[in-house]
């Protein structure tokens, strides 16, 4: 694999990771507000069941954003060590 198309690579990766932190971090305001709606009505199965819910995706969430940080990281390191830009450049008067 050539370093462009390493670099396209990890940036679809850096995408996906921001859609599955964004994802969840949906699902935990979807988790919080049935939680809130429940106080009214008091389901013993939601009061048991939401907060672990809650917990585990949260946990998921902080794993995330983790990797994601990192990843992110490692992707703009290996765009400046291989001046993934110019590149891009070359590779664009190449093409006519």
């Amino acid at each position: 694999m050539d370093k462009i198309r390493k670099f396209e690579l990890m940036e679809k990766i850096v995408h996906e990771l921001e859609d599955l932190k964004n994802s969840n971090q949906a699902l935990i305001q979807k988790i919080a507000k049935i939680e809130v709606d429940n106080i009214d009505l008091g389901n013993k199965r939601i009061e048991k069941d939401l907060p672990d819910m809650h917990q585990r995706i949260a946990d998921n969430l902080d794993t995330i954003a983790s990797i994601l940080e990192d990843f992110a990281n490692q992707t703009d390191e290996y765009s400046n060590k291989n001046n993934i830009s110019a590149l891009k450049e070359q590779e664009e008067i190449d093409k006519l």
